[in-house]
């Protein structure tokens, strides 16, 4: 059995699949979120992919849930992580780690800032899919971990890379998921206190709205 084949079997084990995702299990990785990689970005509104970009990052933390973020040849190429990104961060206690390589994964840096977290699930999103996000998330099913990509808080040149990107994701063993399902499913509960909260920084319509009725439903109990 090859390296590839363990990781398949990784992760489609029994006990693995159904371990729930959990905020004292997660973490989020972002990956390349920088100014000048967004602008190859053609397969959603730029502004979409901040908004969910944004939105995860801030649920993470309200959660308390690690968030580690990397970027690609900062000074020389893509230049910094987007603004609006690094305001939700806690970079004092996490800082964005700048390396060379294309996966995350190679730079012993951010392996060290990821395994410094203790955390056994991994989100990873990142400018472009298949490449920032995808890589290192093989990288970390490889190593042991439940390897996730959040296909909406990432962008790609083109439909058929989005296309190929979540088919290889798949095929790979690493579970496709969205921003606001996730970040719901790792909540868990309406009744959390910070339900409300959640919901403001998904800022959707409909989850402002139903954090509205969690927090009326919580006072009425109290």
């Amino acid at each position: 059995m090859d390296r590839n084949d363990r990781a398949y079997d990784k992760a489609y084990d029994k006990e693995d699949v159904l371990e729930r995702i959990t905020r004292n299990n997660s973490a989020i990785c972002l990956i390349d979120h920088q100014v000048g990689l967004l602008i190859g970005v053609h397969d959603i509104t730029v502004a979409e992919l901040k908004h969910n970009a944004v939105g995860l990052a801030k649920a993470a933390k309200i959660l308390g849930m690690p968030t580690i973020a990397s970027t690609t040849a900062k000074d020389d190429l893509w230049g910094p992580t987007f603004p609006e990104l690094v305001a939700v961060l806690d970079t004092k206690k996490y800082p964005i780690i700048d390396r060379m390589t294309m996966n995350a994964w190679d730079d012993p840096h951010f392996v060290k800032a990821v395994e410094a977290t203790g955390r056994t699930h991994l989100l990873f999103a990142g400018v472009t899919l298949q490449v920032c996000a995808a890589l290192p998330a093989y990288s970390a099913l490889a190593a042991g971990y439940k390897s996730y990509v959040v296909v909406d808080a990432p962008g790609v040149l083109s439909a058929t890379n989005r296309q190929v990107g979540i088919a290889r994701i798949q095929q790979a063993g690493v579970i496709p998921v969205d921003y606001f399902s996730i970040v719901c499913e790792i909540m868990a509960t309406n009744a959390d206190p910070s339900a409300n909260e959640v919901y403001a920084a998904l800022d959707l319509d409909f989850a402002t709205v139903m954090g509205q009725f969690s927090e009326a439903m919580t006072s009425k109990t109290k």
